[in-house]
C-alpha cells in the first residue's frame, strides 16, 4: 500500500491541465447528463467542481490548505466501474496542498469527520496525466471521508 501513495503522490503533484473553453464545456455537459441519467443532484462550485456534503464534520474549524488530512475514499468512472478503494482501516495521509485541486476544494469545504461526494472535471483532476486506472482526461467520481486532521 506505501508503493501506492508514493505513486499517487507523484500523480498528485502533476495534475492539472489547459482546456479550451470549448473543452471544458464538453466536460460539463457530460457530467451534467450524468447527473441527470443517475437523477443525482449536486451543487457546483465556480472552478468546476460538483459536489454533494454528505456530513461537513465535525468542530469550529474548516480544513486548511496547509493541514495534513487523513482520509479514505471511493473512486469510480462515470460508467459507475470502481478504480480505486482506500479503506478506513488503511488510509491515506497527506497535506491538502499536495493533492488534486478537486480533492483540495473538497476537503477545504469540511471538518474533521466530514464526508462529501464529488465529481471531478479533468482540468482539477489529473489532465492529460493517465495511469493503469486512470485515462487520460478522465471524469471521475469520489466519496472522501475525512478521520483526521492535523
Amino acid at each position: 500500500m506505501k508503493w501506492f501513495s508514493l505513486v499517487l503522490f507523484s500523480l498528485l503533484v502533476v495534475s492539472c491541465t489547459s482546456y479550451s473553453e470549448e473543452d471544458l464545456t464538453r466536460f460539463d455537459q457530460t457530467i451534467r447528463e450524468y447527473l441527470d441519467s443517475t437523477n443525482v443532484t449536486m451543487d457546483k462550485t465556480e472552478d468546476g467542481l460538483y459536489y454533494n456534503i454528505i456530513d461537513e464534520g465535525e468542530g469550529d474549524e474548516y480544513i486548511r490548505f496547509n493541514d495534513q488530512v487523513v482520509f479514505a475514499y471511493k473512486g469510480y468512472h462515470l460508467n459507475g466501474n470502481s478504480f480505486q478503494v482506500v479503506h478506513e482501516s488503511d488510509p491515506l495521509t497527506f497535506k491538502v496542498g499536495q493533492l488534486i485541486i478537486g480533492w483540495q476544494d473538497a476537503l477545504m469545504m469540511l471538518k474533521k469527520g466530514g464526508k462529501i461526494e464529488i465529481i471531478i472535471p479533468p482540468q482539477l483532476a489529473y489532465g492529460e496525466k493517465q495511469t493503469d486506472l486512470i485515462p487520460q482526461h478522465s471524469i471521475l467520481r469520489y466519496e472522501l471521508s475525512v478521520l483526521d486532521v492535523k
